[in-house]
Parts: structure tokens; C-alpha cells; sequence
């Protein structure tokens, strides 16, 4: 099929007729123009049936030509639920096909559904498949398969759109007359700028409409467009507005991130369709689809129309579609006074209705249904009742403009939200958040000549009908009587309403349905529209596809002092946050061995690990003692001088975040370290609470300012021993968990004593600058000792072997230190520090679950992975948090979580390996190597 002629210019304003793109849709050939959307090409290819409703399926066309409905989803590959509105036409797209249709969109062989209609009314499924309790789930698989939208591609190829920070002082969402506006003004004032604009060009409604508006607004965009601190950014739509003034915008091939101080939300306003029986019907549109097909692609949407308004901008359409070669046959106007416009179509031989409507759309009927064919008109009475009147009119083409809804999804997403005005027979906008304005349309302001609202809605353009299928949301196939049902069920209120009828949770999320829910609503109640409560809008404003979401973030790379040195000596790289540490040192295939080697080395003579990635952290002031008492569980108020502790960091919910050590240095001096992944976290928790508790103090991170070394191993106070300092390492110069300061190869250095992996060991903190030289003085010095560099697998096996539960791996979000048998580190006296209420209250009751080692029973069994479940009498009792093989403790170890049941030492249990089949394990006390810490306390 090729496509139909289009419109001269000026209308396409989008499309360029030079490039035509060929395409198939449910198996046909279909032609369009480079610049077309999906829909807009399909309907210049003919085809008015693009899709079928979501539970009744019946056959659906353009709607909105916006992106804000489900009537032209469609199936692209292996993406499914595709807004065929906004999808720009490009080459190569893969076959399309409908969705929600067994055959064609036009020729549905699941149409029969729609004749169950009458019994399965709103909330069915609620109150007829709930018993016997197992029941639900077989109706589910039917109901699910017989209703819903695309089929998701399960092998699809993983797609990265791109991700891209902006920061501005004013974000202006629209690019229509309000939002070039506002973006100039702010301009001017001295702001930085960014405009972001849905559609390809700026503009706005003026794009789809007469040359005359558009030619008013050419010289404020080309002056925008010329504008340095101005970003644009068309083709870009605003999906959500968060906290912190985070304006989310996707564009096809980028995801924005911007970073504003102000929002001008110019986002316009929502049309809003006309109820009556059939409404739904192919042909069967709004007044701003219809303008958008003439003036954006040069799509004549039909031959002969019928326009039912509420307001001049319906009459103005029909205006432009007669100038487009569409002939008005019939013109209802829900209103009663005659105007110059009505006078104007009835020149051109359209007849006129004054308080009328359309009370039913005709299609050709048939098993198969299709486009409006006919239309029947009706007479509203003072009350709105309709009474039919004349013959149906013949028509291919039905054009509603019921008013508007302001498009403030982003206000509400900040907090705003819309009210029911009766002054102007639809929502407004209140409580907006600070920074956060509306201008033009989204403020109910349509004219350019003033800034007061004009009366563009009507109190009720429902026109219900005894047969049905007046449709009120065409996302969910609701009808008036299912707003009614609901109602008379219990659920007025407009939360429940909206869940039990499942109104306004669609694609359109309520911008076509919303208002017309209400006003019923308010009438069954007999209530004023005013009165009924509005419910809560949630981002993102439309569909976001994973790609986007998922796409590439900003991974910073943090690489140590020493890496250059772990390259040459064959380290296997990893990352570890935003660090590159050494996993091992050896080629890819000798990890396992590797590790070994490393770890007997550190049992045996002496290992040097760069601990750099270690988070660094310095507090001075009169009041430092007293800050870290009130942030850490543990106690720091009353730690001597040159003594380090083991400090535990919980949050406000009493769950461990971080631990690490702390020394004090002075009696206003400390030095702290933190774990790598929480370096950045614990540092910004510090300085909110210095500022929270106006404590007199300074905090510096110095985590890139220091590099770290460990040397571990019964050797390693001779090594140290080799190199020139001040420093006197012997046992009782240097006791167990204690912090010095001084030179060692003449390099100023702070050395901390700790047993991490349960050796002698010592922790060497340097000048970054340094960390090189030191590096390599302990390796010279070390090599007749039998000295090894080991990485990030050796050291996580040493410490298993001792017992030490590494944060984050060993721990979750919720780990209470009761759970991870750190109830020690909890103050023996009374005081307050940070989640000290929860830590508390958590601590009264018995833990469901403690942290435990494990041996596995069978000696050829392999090393389970972490995140193994546990299972006892068929039951799920745990899950491993670590497993190594270890030669010194001979055979595989590890640490996991258990039901405070099965904590007892030399129960067994069964792990759950991944590719099927137990395990059997033993429950064994920690720590597995030097349970006495003779080794570490040399």
C-alpha cells in the first residue's frame, strides 16, 4: 500500500515529502515521510484502525496524536507497548504490528469478548474469582492472556540510551507562546536557561495551527535560538520533577538530568473528549489531533466531519479543516448562543446545532467493527437531557473539543494538585510548590491578549446512553454505567474510585478520563464538583522504556598511589566501589591457586596489602570526642590518647551502614577510617550532623590525600625492622590496637596496629605522593623474608578464617548488631548517639535470625556461591553470606544468616546450590583459625 496524497504546504510543517520511508504494519506495506510520527504516517497510509481496547477489544484509532493514550499502542520487534503517536518515523524499523488482536487491528478475531460486556461489569473479577483460595491464580493465566497489550521480548538485545547531567538557573518545560516567553524573560534577567519542548520544533500549539500565529512567534524563536544562555532542547519530554529541583527529561537517544533552581511549567493544557455512545470509534477524535495531522504531517484526517464543542477552539478547527478540503457537514455546539464562527461554517454548508450533541457514532457494524460511519445528534434540554433529533448524519470523521484539563503532572509531582473550579468548569492548579510557577494554558490561560482565564469548559458534556459504550476512559474500556457501578458499590471517594474501577490508571494516567470521572461522580453523589477529591499524580507522566532508565550512569574511576606498581606485577584488577583494586596477582587462569599462595604467605611469613580505597577521615575541635560518641555506637568519649578502637556506625533505623577504626591522636584529634564503600555516605552524614548539632569541630575527608598500606604476617615486624624509624615497633612499643606517628624509610607515616586478617599486622597511612616509594621499600625489604603482595580474594579469605564479617557482604540494609553478634560494641552506659531509639527498641526483642560460620560436612562438596539459600525441613532458613575454600581451617568454611532457631552450634543444615541440588553443612563457632588471638596480639 503506498501513501495517500498529502496536504500542500504550509500544512506538514514536520514531514519532508523528498523522503519517503517505507514500512510494514500487520503485514501490509505502508508508506510515510521522513518527520512523520508512526500514527501519522498510518493514517496518510490509509489505515484508521490501529489497534484494540484493552478488555473489550474493540477497534481504536487516533485519540490525542499526543502520546497520552492507548488507543495506538503497537508492537515494534521486540518492544512492546510503543506510543505509535510520538514514535518518530525512521528507516529500518523492524515490522510492526498491532497489539491485543488475534489476525489484524482490523479484523480482530478475539472480537467476541465485547459481547460478554453485560457480564463483566467494573470490579468483577474482585468479587467473583476470589473463592476457593486457590482459584485466582488459574482465572489470572485466562485473563491475562485474553487481555492486556504487547509481548515483551525476553531476548531482546539489551539497548544503553545515553544519560546526561545539565544544571541551569531556570528550566521552562514548553515551547509554545508562554514557555518562549518565560525562557527569554529569565534570559534577560541574567539566568541560564534550559527550554525543554516535547515536539521536534519550537512553537507549540502555534505549529498546529494557522501560519499567522506561527509567523507572530518566528522572531522570539529565532532571537531564543541565538540566545548563549539558552539550552534547548526539542524533541525532549519532561517526565517527572523530584526533590531537590530534579527535572527528568527523555529525549529518543538521552536521558536528562537537570539540575534547576526554578521551574516554568508553559506545558499547556490536556483536551478533553466528549461522552457519548461510541465515542471510542475509529475517526472519532480531538479537535487538537485533528489540527495536529493537518498542520504537522499534511494528513487529511477524514472527507466528511461532524464537530461536536464546547468552546471557539472546536470552531476554529472545524475552520481549518474546511480550509483543508474536509467537508463540515454538522457542527453541535453544547452551548446555546450563535457566533460569527457558526455563521462562517454555515457559509460553507456545515449544519448548525446550538445546544445539541452527539448522542451515538455509527460504525459498518459486523462481527469485526470499524470506522464512524454515521453520526446521531440530539437536543440538550436546560437540564442536559438529550433527545435524539433528524436522521443520523454520514460521516467519517468526528472532531470533539470538550474542554481542557491544565497538563500540571509536574506540579503535582512537587506537591501541587488540581481542584475543581467552578467559575471555570474545570481544575485549576493550587498549592504550588516554592520555585515552581505555571504560565499560558497550564494556567487556564489561552489567549495571548490576556492573562485572565478564559471559559473554554463545559459543567457536563456527558451525554450518557441507555445502551452503553459511552466510554469515559478509553484506556480501561470504563463506561459511565462502571463509574456509576463503582459508585453504588461503596467506592465514591475518588482514591477508591479510581482503584476499584481502575479509572485514570492507564496509559493516560487520567488526562482524558479524569474530569469526566469527577463530574459523574459528584452527580451521584449530588455533590458539587467541587467537593470531590482529586487523586495523587505520580512520575513518570508517560511510558519510560528500560533502555532509558537502565542506561550508562557516570562511573567515576578512582585508581591508588600504587597501581601502577600492581600492573607490573600481574594483578588481576576488580572494582571495589569506585576503586580498581588487586584481586590477585597471576594470570586470569591461576586465581584460585593465586589466592593460596598469597594467603599461606600472610599465615607463613609476611604480606603487603594497599588498603588505600580505605575511607579517611580527620575531626578536630573542642567537641570531637563528644561528636563521635553521639554518630558511632561504639564509645570514643573516654579513648586514651595513641589508642585505636573498632567504632560501629548504625542508622536511624538501627541497622549497621559502616565500621571501621578510630584513633586518637590528640586529645582533640582523631583519625578515622571507614569502609570503601561508605567513605563518601559517612562523610556527608558527618557534617549534616555537625550542622544538625552545631558542634565545634572541623571535619576533613582525606581519602585521596593518604595512601594506606597493610603488612601482615609473623614476619612482618622484622621487615619493618630493615627500614629506618623513629617509630619503635616491638610488642610492648607498639601493643595490639594502637596508633603512632613518625618516619619509616625516611617517610612520615601514621601506623596503626589491627588484625584484620588475624596476623601481626601493622596499617601504614601515608602522603599519596609516597605510597609508591613505601611500597617498594617494603617489598626490597621483605624478599629474603618470603614476602608477597596479595589482593582484595586473599585478605577476604584471611578474614573468614578469623570470623570478621565484612559490612555490606556479611550484613544487609536491616542487620541489627544483636543479628551480627556485635552486641559488644554497644555502650555499657547510658548515652545518646545516633539511632540509639531503634537500636533499643530492636534489641528487646530476640533476634529472628544471627550470623553464624558454617563447615561444609562433605569434603569434595564445591564452595556454595554468596546469597545461597539455607534450608531446613524443606523451608528456607537462611541464605550464605560468605564461603571460601581455606587450607589452614581444611576445607570449605563460611559465614551466613540463620533462623535464630538453627543457631546452634553443630546443627546441620542443607544449601541450596544454584544450578539444583544440597549441600550439607554444620553450623561451627567463629573465629575458624586462632580462636584465642595469639596471632595478631604478638
Amino acid at each position: 500500500m503506498t501513501a495517500l496524497p498529502r496536504l500542500p504546504s504550509p500544512h506538514g510543517r514536520l514531514i519532508d515529502r523528498s523522503q519517503p520511508i517505507g514500512f510494514r504494519f500487520d503485514g501490509r506495506d505502508v508508506t510515510g515521510f521522513a518527520g512523520d510520527s508512526l500514527a501519522s504516517a498510518l493514517l496518510g497510509g490509509g489505515e484508521t484502525t490501529l489497534a484494540r481496547s484493552f478488555k473489550y477489544r474493540r477497534p481504536r484509532g487516533v485519540l490525542s496524536l499526543s502520546g497520552f493514550d492507548s488507543n495506538v499502542l503497537v508492537q515494534i520487534g521486540p518492544d512492546p507497548n510503543v506510543c505509535a503517536d510520538t514514535l518518530p518515523l525512521t528507516p529500518g524499523l523492524p515490522d510492526i504490528e498491532s497489539q491485543n488482536r488475534s489476525g489484524s487491528a482490523a479484523r480482530d478475531r478475539g472480537a467476541w469478548i465485547g459481547l460478554l460486556k453485560p457480564f463483566l461489569p467494573v470490579g468483577f473479577y474482585y468479587r467473583s474469582f476470589f473463592r476457593p483460595g486457590n482459584v485466582w491464580p488459574r482465572y489470572e493465566r485466562i485473563f491475562r492472556a485474553r487481555a492486556g497489550l504487547g509481548r515483551v521480548g525476553v531476548t531482546s538485545v539489551h539497548q544503553a540510551k545515553d544519560k546526561r547531567q545539565l544544571f541551569c538557573d531556570v528550566a521552562v518545560v514548553g515551547g509554545g507562546a508562554a514557555g518562549l516567553a518565560a525562557a527569554m524573560e529569565a534570559a534577560r534577567a541574567g539566568g541560564k536557561v534550559c527550554l525543554v519542548e516535547a515536539l521536534p520544533r519550537l512553537g507549540g500549539a502555534a505549529l498546529y495551527g494557522p501560519e499567522a500565529a506561527l509567523e507572530q512567534l518566528r522572531p522570539l524563536i529565532r532571537e531564543i535560538e541565538a540566545q548563549p544562555s539558552i539550552t534547548v532542547l526539542t524533541g525532549a519530554f519532561a517526565q517527572g520533577l523530584y526533590g531537590d529541583y530534579l527535572l527528568a527529561a527523555e529525549a529518543a537517544e538521552c536521558f536528562y538530568k537537570i539540575r534547576v533552581k526554578a521551574v516554568v511549567l508553559a506545558s499547556g493544557a490536556h483536551e478533553q473528549p466528549i461522552v457519548f455512545r461510541n465515542n471510542d470509534l475509529p475517526g472519532v477524535m480531538l479537535a487538537s489531533a485533528a489540527r495536529r495531522l493537518i498542520w504537522l504531517y499534511g494528513v487529511k484526517p477524514g472527507t466528511r466531519a461532524v464537530l461536536v464543542t464546547v468552546n471557539d477552539h472546536g470552531l476554529e478547527t472545524a475552520l481549518q479543516l474546511s480550509d483543508a478540503g474536509v467537508k463540515i457537514e454538522a457542527v453541535a455546539d453544547l452551548r446555546g448562543t450563535r457566533s460569527a464562527r457558526h455563521d462562517a461554517l454555515a457559509e460553507r454548508g456545515a449544519a448548525i446545532h446550538l445546544a445539541s450533541a452527539v448522542y451515538e457514532a455509527t460504525g459498518p457494524g459486523g462481527y469485526f467493527g470499524g470506522p464512524v460511519a454515521s453520526v446521531q445528534l440530539a437536543r440538550l434540554d436546560d437540564d442536559g437531557a438529550p433527545t435524539p433529533f433528524g436522521p443520523p448524519v454520514a460521516c467519517d470523521l468526528v472532531v470533539m473539543a470538550g474542554g481542557y484539563a491544565p497538563a500540571a503532572g509536574l506540579a503535582c509531582h512537587r506537591g501541587a494538585r488540581l481542584v475543581y473550579d467552578g467559575t471555570i468548569d474545570g481544575f485549576r492548579v493550587e498549592n504550588l510548590a516554592e520555585g515552581v510557577s505555571l504560565t499560558g494554558a497550564a494556567n487556564n490561560v489561552f489567549n495571548l491578549a490576556t492573562e485572565t482565564p478564559e471559559q473554554v469548559n463545559h459543567p457536563f458534556p456527558i451525554i450518557p446512553h441507555p445502551l452503553g459504550n459511552d466510554f469515559v476512559d478509553f484506556d480501561e474500556d470504563l463506561t459511565v454505567k462502571d463509574i456509576k457501578y463503582a459508585i453504588a458499590d461503596g467506592f465514591a471517594h475518588g482514591e477508591l474510585l479510581k482503584r476499584y474501577s481502575t479509572a485514570g490508571m492507564g496509559p493516560s494516567q487520567g488526562r482524558q478520563s479524569a474530569l469526566a470521572v469527577l463530574r459523574i461522580a459528584a452527580r451521584e453523589n449530588d455533590i458539587a464538583p467541587s467537593e470531590m477529591g482529586t487523586t495523587t499524580a505520580r512520575p513518570p507522566l508517560r511510558g519510560e522504556s528500560f533502555a532509558h532508565l537502565a542506561g550508562p550512569c557516570f562511573h567515576p574511576h578512582q585508581r591508588t598511589p600504587m597501581h601502577r606498581r600492581h600492573l607490573a606485577l600481574g594483578a588481576q584488577m576488580m572494582p571495589a566501589g569506585h576503586w580498581h583494586r588487586p584481586a590477585f596477582y597471576g594470570g586470569p587462569g591461576e586465581r584460585e591457586s593465586a589466592i593460596a599462595a598469597e594467603a599461606a604467605a600472610v599465615r607463613s611469613a609476611a604480606g603487603l596489602i594497599d588498603v588505600s580505597t580505605l575511607g579517611k577521615i580527620e575531626i578536630f575541635g573542642p567537641d570531637a570526642a563528644r561528636f563521635l560518641d553521639a554518630v558511632y555506637v561504639t564509645t570514643h568519649g573516654g579513648q586514651p590518647v595513641g589508642r585505636v578502637r573498632y567504632a560501629l556506625r548504625c542508622d536511624g533505623g538501627g541497622s549497621i551502614v559502616d565500621d571501621g577504626v578510630v584513633c586518637r591522636l590528640a586529645p582533640e584529634h582523631f583519625y578515622l577510617t571507614t569502609t570503601t564503600g561508605q567513605a563518601t555516605a559517612t562523610h556527608r552524614h558527618m557534617l549534616w550532623l555537625k550542622a544538625q548539632w552545631r558542634m565545634d569541630i572541623e571535619i576533613s575527608a582525606v581519602t585521596g590525600a593518604y595512601a594506606a598500606l597493610n603488612i601482615a604476617g609473623p614476619v612482618s615486624r622484622e621487615i619493618l625492622g630493615k627500614l629506618a624509624t623513629d617509630i619503635d615497633f616491638s610488642s610492648d612499643g607498639f601493643p595490639y590496637m594502637t596508633v603512632r606517628m613518625g618516619t619509616l624509610g625516611g617517610i612520615r607515616v601514621r601506623a596503626i596496629r589491627v588484625g584484620f586478617v588475624g596476623e601481626l599486622g601493622f596499617e601504614l597511612h601515608v602522603p599519596a605522593l609516597y605510597g609508591e616509594a613505601l611500597w617498594d621499600r617494603l617489598l626490597e625489604a621483605g624478599q629474603t623474608h618470603g614476602i608477597k603482595p596479595f589482593g582484595v580474594e586473599a585478605q577476604r579469605l584471611l578474614r573468614l578464617e578469623k570470623g570478621h564479617a565484612i559490612i555490606g557482604q556479611d550484613t544487609d540494609g536491616l542487620t541489627t548488631p544483636q543479628e551480627a553478634n556485635m552486641a559488644w560494641t554497644l555502650p555499657k552506659k547510658p548515652r545518646e548517639f545516633w539511632g540509639r531509639a531503634a537500636v533499643q527498641a530492636r534489641a528487646k526483642a530476640k533476634p529472628e535470625r544471627l550470623l553464624i560460620g558454617f563447615r561444609l560436612t562433605d569434603a569434595s562438596a564445591p564452595v556454595p556461591p554468596e546469597c545461597c539459600l539455607i534450608i531446613e525441613d524443606g523451608e528456607i532458613a537462611g541464605r550464605v553470606t560468605s564461603a571460601a575454600a581455606s587450607a589452614t581451617c581444611g576445607g570449605v568454611i563460611g559465614m551466613a544468616f540463620v533462623s535464630a532457631a538453627l543457631a546452634e552450634p553443630g546443627k546441620a543444615f542443607s544449601i541450596k546450590l544454584p544450578a539444583g541440588g544440597f549441600i550439607s553443612a554444620q553450623i561451627a563457632p567463629t573465629p575458624f583459625y586462632d580462636p584465642d588471638q595469639e596471632r595478631q596480639t604478638l
